[in-house]
């Protein structure tokens, strides 16, 4: 399974490079055994998200390292990837960026086919630039972010209930970042954290 990071600093903005490289299980040192692809996103000072992902392991990347040490911000997001659904590729790394909003998933979901015609129903199949679950996860999730005017606790609600209701699932999993907060999602419990 994937593994997810995400944090916010405050009003300060900072690095998170101690976490991603230098700690004793950093996400580095995770991606030896979740070797499919990592990325970092946080946000720029005007609030633009700016991400650097690579279908690389980030314990073999360089720039997973650089990114780590020169990214500054007050939100991030981090991924390493354990594929489960898609290709081995950039488009589908984690994390995604949509709307304004970064998003890493950590999970298998199953029944895409169901997935993909809520997404046309739900006029999110846009958004969708790669072929893994967690971007479609992400899609409907941006659908109800949109029905909510962004209100994101709503949101998260709608979409995981709607999932759990319809699709067959692992977990759900997933940080959700925007340049002033950060939401984690554990569902259902059943991993430690």
């Amino acid at each position: 399974m994937c593994r997810l990071f995400g944090l916010h600093t405050g009003a300060q903005p900072q690095t998170c490079s101690f976490w991603l490289l230098n700690a004793s299980d950093s996400l580095s040192e995770q991606s030896r055994r979740q070797p499919d692809g990592a990325g970092i996103g946080t946000f720029d000072p005007n609030g633009k998200p700016h991400l650097v992902r690579s279908a690389l392991a980030a314990y073999l990347d360089p720039e997973f390292a650089i990114a780590a040490q020169a990214l500054t911000g007050t939100s991030f997001v981090a991924h390493v990837r354990f594929a489960t659904e898609g290709e081995l590729s950039v488009a589908n790394t984690h994390p995604f960026e949509q709307e304004g909003r970064m998003f890493a998933h950590n999970g298998v979901i199953r029944s895409l086919n169901v997935l993909d015609r809520e997404l046309d129903r739900r006029d999110a199949t846009s958004l969708v630039l790669g072929t893994t679950d967690s971007e479609r996860y992400f899609a409907l999730l941006t659908s109800y972010l949109r029905e909510f005017s962004g209100d994101v606790v709503q949101a998260l609600r709608a979409c995981l209930t709607w999932l759990a209701q319809n699709v067959s699932l692992y977990c759900l999993n997933c940080v959700l970042a925007t340049p002033q907060e950060v939401w984690a999602v554990r569902y259902p419990d059943t991993n430690p954290l």
